[in-house]
């Protein structure tokens, strides 16, 4: 051996050295070397031999619960034990600590996807298996079961190695998986163009207040930085330091509810969110999908009782950090639900209380209300995590935007002008923007039991708080203005319909499709309808009845009445609007929401013209599926909507103009403030631009003009593309006395937004080639009428504003795409009443 080698070695090169040394040196290392490699052996099939987890885990804190785990405190690390393999569980991640940014979108409280998952051993690993529920067999037979499983992709979201194992039960580190980007905040920051980021593993650790087991869920939470180059000014703007980014992610592993739950079938008119699914177990005559509607679990104690308390109440939990009034608006407007669940059939079934102290929010157990702030105001969410086999709610997540009452107030300020001594503060301000709140309440709490959006309701008595409410503020005989019914009071009657068609439990032996049949028919038949998000938005929407932040049940009626209420506000206009001691500059910021207060009801006359009512009709209901909107109608909304194009009514009146400075040191203009042209002065033309672009933009969508253009080749008596094209243009670029002045200069600002949307559908690829033809004819007039025009113009504004259309347009001729267009200057937000952001079952 060679240990052995060298010592005889030394040995040997030592001439004082006897022999009888020599042999008792050799003889003691010869033993010394044959026990090492017997110890080492020993040691290596010792290690080869996985602890039993009692050993392992013996200096670690443990917690019991539904997952049992342990704390190693040295190392940082959460060990997890998994009693019962290939047993399926729903995995939840979220955002108890977020961004600020409501722009970014990563906010506290944010819910991440639901996912059912399990943990599968295979030799020394444990893999992380999401099977695929998207396509199933609902079967007896498990070889048929076995066929779908297989047919389809599923996940394997982690492998672990098993450090320890004991009676069956085998115990993985989970650390690395706790602190990875869970929730996808690196994607989120660079797709918002923010920077890109990536997880610092040395700023990152386990945030044990909020890592908690409890018998049916396991709850685990961690704090994530992560480090890179910020390239925004949000993140900026919200980030302690904008290139070390730190958040919290939690973790959730909940056990899956028990199979007495009983699906409910969706149904497109029953106003449900829902779940959808493909059965290759169905019968080949019947459709593969299969749609369940989303609803909390709720049984009466009695099922055979007309009314009943319930077994277990929906309760729902407010936020500890919601203030004063907002807390009593807010309590009060998600209460009112119980009166629906009373329409059903429940006593006291729908309770809402405030969080226990010390409760954890994300805890999958508690139903929440949430108060979220960030920097900007920004939508309001209800979130659900739902049972992806049958569509039961587990959790209800509402997040509520602080800023939202601000900006009601100031609506309520623009519109009220109150401050008539500089410091009074009407009550009816306070009462106003709390009113707005209980709406809101109720509205995001109906997204978290399943309802959704129903935009048809605000034509119909104002009959669900799943609609988004215009403030109704009406003139008063002498002049004022009235608040006291801007925002309705409890649920609507659609609502109460939408929670019998989802919640009643009906006697043993009822037919249950057949009562829900009967229950939306009879309902239809007394005007309550159902149209949602898909019909809704104005962008070349096609329902000519359901819209966002409307109001009244005829849209161009309540468009002329809206604009009365807009022209006296901005008559009255000026300091009153503002509290003594404010910069007269914020002038500005109360007169932008006044200024286009007009704005959603044009969205709602637009949708009128080209526009059609239809339902969610089933063959056989008795409901009309599709009819067109009678020419009349379709002429009076054009006629409302030409009006918001008068240049009297785009002027900002020169007393405001007069009373409002540049901003001061210390003060600056923001994405609230109308963008503009003139440097540092408020510039009216970019406001009547933006004000007439919504509109133009609208009536000329390619999509509406497409409807238009068809609809005179169904029947002559309807509303033609080239008649709605002619009525625009005469009201604007063809009349015979233009005005001056500044009156003029609106005007010519609005002819150059019609000339380039003109130009714009001439070009669009959404078009159909007539609907391009008849823009381009449209051009063409407005080219021949300038020739004429300049010649005999004596304004020479004018003179020039004509040569200039016409050398514009021979240009287009000749080259569109060599033609640069005017930029419309960007319209300041104004969804969600309080950025036109989308809905995650959101507001």
């Amino acid at each position: 051996m060679y240990p052995q080698k060298g010592i005889l070695c030394q040995k040997l090169e030592n001439p004082y050295m006897n022999i009888h040394s020599l042999l008792r040196g050799s003889i003691l290392c010869l033993c010394f070397c044959w026990l090492v490699p017997v110890a080492s052996v020993a040691q290596e099939e010792e290690d080869k031999k996985d602890p039993n987890i009692t050993t392992f885990t013996a200096d670690f804190t443990p917690y019991e619960g539904f997952f049992k785990y342990y704390w190693d405190a040295k190392k940082g690390k959460i060990w997890l034990e998994i009693a019962e393999l290939d047993e399926e569980f729903l995995y939840v991640n979220s955002l108890p600590a977020g961004v600020g940014s409501n722009d970014i979108g990563l906010d506290r409280g944010q819910l991440g996807s639901e996912r059912i998952v399990k943990f599968e051993r295979v030799g020394p690993k444990v893999l992380l298996v999401e099977p695929n529920f998207r396509y199933r067999a609902q079967s007896d037979n498990a070889d048929e079961r076995l066929a779908v499983e297989d047919a389809f992709a599923k996940a394997v979201h982690e492998g672990f190695e098993i450090k320890a194992e004991e009676d069956g039960r085998v115990l993985i580190d989970i650390t690395a998986w706790l602190l990875r980007d869970a929730h996808g905040v690196v994607q989120t920051l660079q797709r918002n163009k923010q920077g890109s980021y990536s997880v610092s593993k040395d700023r990152s650790a386990l945030y044990l207040p909020r890592t908690k087991n409890f018998p049916k869920n396991s709850e685990f939470e961690a704090t994530i930085t992560f480090t890179g180059t910020p390239a925004g000014r949000d993140i900026r703007s919200v980030a302690a330091d904008a290139s070390s980014v730190t958040v919290r992610m939690h973790h959730s592993f909940i056990e899956l509810p028990d199979d007495e739950y009983q699906p409910r079938v969706f149904d497109p008119r029953g106003g449900y969110f829902g779940i959808s699914f493909y059965d290759y177990a169905k019968p080949i005559g019947e459709p593969l999908a299969t749609r369940y509607i989303s609803r909390h679990r709720l049984e009466k104690k009695d099922p055979n009782a007309a009314t009943s308390e319930p077994v277990e109440p929906i309760i729902y939990y407010l936020d500890r950090g919601t203030p004063e009034p907002v807390r009593s608006a807010l309590l009060d407007g998600a209460r009112w639900w119980n009166e629906a669940f009373e329409a059903a059939g429940f006593t006291n079934a729908f309770r809402v209380e405030m969080m226990p102290e010390g409760a954890d929010p994300m805890d999958v157990r508690y139903n929440v209300i949430q108060w979220v702030h960030r920097s900007t105001r920004g939508w309001s969410y209800g979130s659900s995590v739902v049972d992806p086999r049958t569509g039961e709610i587990i959790k209800g997540h509402v997040s509520l935007g602080s800023l939202r009452v601000r900006q009601d107030y100031l609506i309520a300020e623009a519109i009220l002008a109150p401050y008539t001594n500089g410091e009074a503060i009407p009550e009816e301000m306070l009462e106003f923007a709390l009113a707005r709140l209980r709406q809101l309440a109720a509205h995001e709490v109906g997204h978290t039991i399943g309802l959704a959006h129903n935009y048809i309701a605000s034509t119909n008595n104002r009959a669900s708080v799943m609609d988004y409410p215009h403030p109704y503020i009406t003139l008063t005989e002498t002049g004022g203005f009235d608040l006291s019914q801007a925002y309705d009071t409890g649920i609507g009657e659609w609502d109460k319909v939408a929670i019998q068609y989802g919640y009643t439990q009906y006697a043993e032996g009822t037919d249950e499709e057949a009562e829900a049949e009967q229950l939306l028919l009879k309902a239809h038949e007394e005007g309550l309808r159902f149209i949602s998000d898909q019909d809704a938005r104005p962008q070349g929407g096609a329902h000519a009845l359901a819209h966002l932040w409307d109001g009244g049940t005829d849209p161009s009626e309540e468009l002329n009445r809206v604009l009365k209420v807009r022209r006296a506000a901005l008559d009255q206009f000026g300091e009153k609007n503002l509290r003594s001691g404010t910069p007269m500059a914020l002038l500005e910021q109360t007169l932008v929401p006044l200024y286009l207060f007009h704005r959603y009801q044009v969205e709602a006359a637009v949708k009128v013209v080209g526009g059609y009512d239809y339902t969610y009709a089933l063959r056989g209901d008795g409901q009309s599926p599709l009819q067109r909107v009678a020419p009349r109608q379709e002429k009076e909304a054009l006629s409302a909507l030409l009006a918001t194009l008068d240049p009297k009514d785009l002027m900002v009146p020169q007393s405001i103009l007069n009373q409002l400075p540049p901003m001061p040191m210390g003060y600056g203009r923001d994405r609230e403030s109308f963008p503009g042209k003139t440097n540092v002065i408020f510039d009216p033309l970019v406001a009547a631009e933006n004000a007439a672009s919504h509109t133009v933009s609208l009536l000329l969508h390619p999509e509406r003009a497409n409807r238009l253009m068809l609809a005179e080749t169904l029947s002559p008596s309807n509303l033609s593309l080239n008649e709605a094209i002619q009525s625009l243009l005469d009201a604007t670029w063809f009349q015979k006395r233009p005005a001056k002045g500044y009156e003029g200069e609106v005007q010519r600002v609005v002819n150059m937004v019609i000339l380039r949307h003109l130009m714009a559908l001439s070009q669009s690829k959404q078009a159909h080639d007539q609907t391009r033809a008849a823009a381009v004819a449209a051009l063409k007039k407005i080219q021949n009428f300038a020739v004429q025009t300049e010649r005999s113009a004596t304004d020479e504004l004018y003179k020039d504003h004509y040569n200039y259309t016409y050398r514009l347009i021979e240009s287009f001729w000749d080259n569109p795409t060599s033609v640069t267009l005017p930029e419309t200057t960007e319209v300041p937000p104004g969804s969600p009443i309080g950025a036109d952001l989308g809905c995650n079952h959101s507001e």
